[in-house]
């Protein structure tokens, strides 16, 4: 396999937000676009919609190879409906298919392989075009966007990412949760994300590090906006950031 190269400077700028799951991080991604008017990547999505795909096509997961043949073949569609985002893969809504606790810890495991990074890497790539975008995901600040000029690392304590996600889950509907389980689940999926070769989950050098286990959404939010409002980029801002660039190089 081909080296995957770094991407050059890009005019268009970019708010990385990497973090585990359950700190808060598609919340508050969610939030960013909405105040800048920058487009959304939710790139956890692409690798367990890539568990999804390799799930229901009887692809074992240890098969490395075959894994990275599903991500390359993804039919994938992101469709905004009331407000919400609606993932279709191959036609097929999956939006709370792919938020299941197995499709995640599945997704975890698949992600660690460098041949299934590579095949989604171009994939997110291409979500960045004007005005910004907002990217949502575990490398985005390290590997994906590296030049992106706000990077943000939210994390929070394992214990208090588990009661979020009951709290998630009740609210769902679901019944008979173990809470045990799930810590144990997100303690496992951290030592596998932290400590796999490809793409471990640690913050950018030059990242805005954030714990949310004592924070509120708002302060969280907060404290990021103070960051990308002093480097000006909200849509309209950004824009004209753009403009006077391209003048300078004229």
């Amino acid at each position: 396999m081909s080296k995957v190269t770094k991407p050059a400077a890009s005019s268009v700028p970019v708010i990385t937000v990497d973090g585990p799951s359950g700190s808060g991080k598609g919340t508050i991604s969610r939030l960013l676009s909405e105040a800048t008017g920058f487009a959304l990547l939710d790139s956890g999505a692409l690798y367990r919609l890539t568990a999804l795909a390799c799930s229901k096509a009887g692809v074992e997961a240890s098969n490395e190879a075959s894994v990275a043949g599903v991500a390359q073949q993804l039919d994938v569609k992101f469709t905004v409906v009331a407000n919400a985002v609606e993932v279709q893969l191959a036609g097929e809504v999956v939006t709370q298919a792919i938020r299941k606790e197995a499709i995640g810890m599945l997704a975890s495991k698949v992600a660690a392989y460098p041949s299934v990074r590579a095949a989604l890497l171009t994939r997110q790539r291409d979500f960045l075009q004007a005005p910004g975008l907002v990217a949502d995901g575990r490398d985005m600040g390290t590997v994906v966007f590296p030049h992106a000029p706000v990077k943000v690392f939210l994390t929070a304590s394992p214990e208090e990412r588990a009661k979020r996600r009951v709290l998630q889950l009740q609210a769902l509907g679901t019944k008979a949760i173990d809470e045990a389980k799930i810590l144990a689940d997100i303690k496992a999926r951290d030592e596998r994300d932290t400590n796999r070769s490809a793409a471990p989950l640690l913050p950018a050098e030059d990242a805005l590090q954030l714990d949310s286990t004592q924070m509120s959404i708002e302060e969280v939010y907060t404290t990021i906006m103070k960051e990308v409002d002093r480097r000006q980029l909200r849509a309209a801002q950004a824009s004209g950031l753009q403009t006077n660039r391209q003048g300078e190089s004229e």
